[in-house]
């Protein structure tokens, strides 16, 4: 079954506010949140699942979760079908009281850039091609926010800032956040491969030293 991702006017700050105020349980699922978003759509979703990463809070095992969630909405998008999402992640559940200080946090940030979308360079959010490079874009930073360098600054940061200008940028038909998007999809694969390639210097540092 097809669906259309198409862009809106109703803007993320807004939705997280309202968010925020309607739970009131102590605990949350991903469920919960999806049909907290209700018909805002998938992008916006996307764009929420990210905010845990914008901002110097910690919530133990949102990253695999939120990521794994981002990734199989963002191949949905690709492929322009309605997302398979197993209940294992959707009945996945987190404090409140983590969560909401960092969706009050986020809502302001969010504000910000609010103010700075608006539609340009709209070729890069319109036909079949452009979806599904988009999408795949969004699942690569879907990928790269798993991986397992959460305990090292910056490492969900980047792809999570790429992610988030990626689906606002689809959302409001903005190309110039798509390019942003991308540009922070590369400074994060050029960080991670230093990360890797000093990890394995030091390491066989490391191993010289103890064999002498």
């Amino acid at each position: 079954m097809s669906v259309q991702f198409q862009d809106t006017q109703r803007v993320l700050s807004e939705t997280l506010i309202e968010i925020t105020n309607s739970i009131k349980e102590e605990q949350v699922s991903v469920r919960r949140l999806l049909e907290l978003i209700g018909e805002q759509g998938l992008l916006l979703f996307t764009m929420f699942l990210t905010i845990p990463f914008l901002v110097p809070v910690s919530i133990p095992g949102v990253s695999t979760v939120f990521g794994a969630v981002i990734i199989l909405v963002s191949i949905s998008i690709t492929l322009n079908r309605l997302p398979w999402l197993p209940n294992r992640l959707m009945e996945r559940t987190f404090e409140t009281k983590d969560l909401q200080p960092v969706m009050e946090r986020g809502a302001q940030m969010m504000t910000r850039l609010d103010q700075v979308l608006r539609p340009r360079m709209t070729h890069l959010t319109e036909g079949d091609f452009m979806n599904r490079l988009n999408g795949g874009v969004l699942t690569f930073g879907g990928i790269l926010l798993i991986f397992p360098f959460g305990l090292i600054p910056f490492s969900n940061t980047l792809p999570a800032w790429g992610i988030l200008l990626l689906a606002a940028g689809i959302l409001q038909r903005d190309g110039l956040m798509i390019l942003l998007g991308y540009l922070l999809m590369v400074i994060t694969v050029i960080y991670f491969a230093f990360l890797i390639i000093g990890a394995i210097v030091g390491g066989a540092g490391l191993l010289s030293l103890l064999g002498s």
